[in-house]
């Protein structure tokens, strides 16, 4: 009967002492010296193939004689082979059977022993006087040394850059923040639903028992999906700081490297080291970094060390058990389509958390949280803030809180008013004004008629986003002027006059250059875009239309990153012609109507132009009173939309 007891000994670590098991690079280094020692020990020296070593070694009597008699011995034939050196002369006697070697201090200069050694026939030789060992020393062990500490430096500067392990690859201890984090559910505001879903894991790594005696099995995984700079890293570390366990994050673009097989292995390393301090938390940052569908690269695999590190997680997510050793992964990606099914199958990623963008009351507990180490004014609104800021994620709040900060800073106040959120919101939706750019009163007086166009219709359509702001200023990078349209809600759903308005009002700008100036011109190129955009999702998308009815002929390829529909062609191409045909006549169609709205509102597009003209920026109030008092002169019905505030 197989016990259920789990098996400590796997998570302890290997703590083998033995010094050469912990530095292999040492042990090669010494085996390497001794190798060469014993191969000049017994190898010989001198060149040919008997070699100097040959004539001097073996059972040898050493004499020492001088000079003289060393020429005396070599014309009475008794030397067989002399060797020279720098300072002493070795000459060899083979007499008798009895190797003797003559040690003589060479005298120099002696431009005679040369040719007496040639007029008896005596071999001779040159040889370095040394030691063997200085010789091995300086020719052969220091050289290596030289060798290995170079190699061990660089392996040490590049295993402190790539994370440990032997060139850096394999651990993934330099690559994981470890840490306890601090952050509470109090800290993140504006996700009360996706907080909901995580407290059990919470209350589960608190109290275990709890479940266990139930029977219960938490979750192994659960994946944070979500738009980007919505909160997901956050919430995350909130679920650790409120069960204050150890939290070990990671991104997933840090297991894959050039050699196959090394991202597989800091998975391993990174699940061993949450086992030995259990019950931890693994955060894993963009997990469609290593978790794309395999079977998106069709037969033949794109990146085998992907494939190879992503194996090697579902191997450990199914291996792990959470009751024994509680280990809960938590992943977050805003590509959730692109993930491999067997990923996200339940036993490894059991659920799904959306954290989605702030509804309104989201995004005013939000900003009442970053305020929170800000000097604000008592004219600050931040539920104005809120209205103003509709579809916006908690990093852009953030964003708009410091920016505002700054701009009080910079202007020298004590306190940041409502002005400086204002602008800190113009600032990240329109970009940076800019005052210094000059422009031409023919293209200022362009840019008020574009402005006005687009503003009128705003507010006279039924559907469209309402104006918070006209201005001529130039903002951004190409922006001569904008009209800033803000919903007084969040919408999650268009229906198909909310399309159209939204036409309509980008519309606006061209038809009123055409009406009012006689002639267009180049600043209508990214309305124009958006319009056709729009048409065209009606058509391909949403089956708003007659032409292909409800055949969806695109899909679209991202949900949170904004992709768009794809780009991959399913339809014929009379189908192709017919939507064509149709984007275009639905345009046409359009314009012909804004320019004849435009016509009948004359009056109020000048008078706007003309205060545009004197103060460059009127807000959304302005421009309804302005219509509001020409309709009233004119006798004309009403077609301003009416705000919620008004129908309250």
């Amino acid at each position: 009967m197989a016990s259920n007891q789990p098996n400590n000994n796997k998570n302890q670590p290997d703590k083998n002492p033995n010094f050469f098991n912990q530095n292999p690079l040492m042990l090669f280094a010494i085996f390497s010296i001794v190798a060469i020692l014993l191969f000049k020990s017994l190898s010989p020296e001198g060149e040919g193939g008997e070699g100097l070593g040959g004539k001097l070694g073996g059972s040898t009597i050493n004499k020492s004689v001088n000079y003289f008699e060393l020429k005396k011995l070599i014309e009475n034939k008794e030397v067989n082979f002399v060797a020279i050196g720098q300072g002493v002369i070795k000459a060899v006697s083979d007499k008798n059977g009895v190797k003797t070697i003559y040690n003589v201090k060479r005298v120099t200069p002696d431009d005679t022993l040369i040719p007496l050694l040639d007029k008896h026939e005596v071999e001779y030789s040159g040889y370095t006087e040394g030691n063997w060992f200085t010789d091995m020393l300086f020719g052969w062990i220091l050289p290596v040394f030289i060798f290995f500490a170079l190699w061990m430096f660089l392996a040490s500067r590049m295993q402190k850059n790539m994370g440990g392990g032997i060139l850096g690859m394999g651990s993934s201890k330099k690559l994981v923040n470890s840490e306890k984090p601090k952050v509470k559910f109090d800290d993140m505001a504006g996700n009360d639903e996706a907080k909901d879903e995580v407290v059990e894991i919470v209350d589960f790594l608190k109290n275990p028992d709890r479940y266990l005696n139930l029977g219960a099995k938490i979750p192994k995984g659960v994946l944070l999906v979500g738009p980007p700079g919505t909160g997901k890293t956050l919430l995350a570390k909130a679920v650790a700081g409120e069960a204050s366990v150890p939290f070990f994050s990671v991104s997933g673009s840090s297991f894959i490297e050039m050699f196959v097989g090394v991202g597989a292995s800091r998975v391993r390393d990174l699940f061993e080291t949450a086992k030995k301090e259990s019950p931890s938390i693994i955060f894993i940052d963009e997990i469609d970094a290593i978790g794309k569908s395999r079977a998106a690269g069709g037969m033949i695999s794109g990146n085998d060390e992907r494939e190879q590190t992503l194996n090697q997680l579902l191997a450990e997510m199914d291996g792990f058990s959470s009751d024994s050793s509680p280990v809960i992964v938590l992943a977050a990606t805003n590509r959730p389509e692109v993930l491999d099914p067997a990923l996200l199958r339940p036993g490894r990623f059991d659920r799904q958390v959306l954290v989605d963008k702030p509804d309104y009351n989201g995004r005013v507990e939000i900003l009442k949280v970053h305020i929170q180490s800000i000097k604000i004014a008592r004219d600050v609104d931040l539920y104005e803030i809120a209205r103003l800021t509709a579809g916006l994620a908690g990093a852009d709040l953030a964003n708009i809180v410091n920016e505002a900060a700054l701009l009080a800073g910079r202007a020298n106040k004590k306190e940041v008013q409502q002005s400086d959120f204002r602008e800190a919101v113009e600032r990240g939706i329109a970009g940076l004004e800019k005052k210094s750019r000059r422009i031409s009163p023919k293209e200022k007086r362009i840019v008020a008629y574009h402005e006005s166009g687009h503003a009128l219709l705003a507010e006279i359509t039924k559907g469209a986003k309402r104006v918070s702001k006209v201005s001529i200023i130039p903002r951004g990078l190409a922006a001569l002027g904008y009209t800033l349209n803000t919903p007084e809600e969040n919408k999650y759903l268009m229906q198909k006059h909310e399309l159209i308005a939204e036409v309509d009002v980008l519309l606006g700008g061209r038809a009123a250059e055409e009406v009012f100036i006689g002639e267009i011109s180049t600043g209508a190129s990214n309305d124009l875009e958006r319009a056709t955009d729009i048409i065209k999702a009606m058509v391909s998308y949403y089956g708003m239309t007659d032409v292909v009815g409800l055949m969806v002929l695109e899909k679209q390829k991202n949900v949170f990153l904004g992709g768009g529909m794809g780009s991959s062609r399913e339809f014929s191409d009379k189908t192709a012609q017919e939507v064509d045909a149709f984007v275009k006549a639905s345009l046409s169609e359009r314009y012909e109507a804004v320019k004849k709205s435009l016509e009948s509102y004359k009056g109020a597009i000048e008078t706007t132009v003309k205060e545009l003209f004197d103060k460059e920026t009127i807000d959304g109030v302005r421009v309804r009173e302005i219509i509001r008092s020409f309709e009233e002169e004119n006798g004309m019905e009403t077609r301003l939309v009416p705000l919620e505030s008004e129908l309250d």
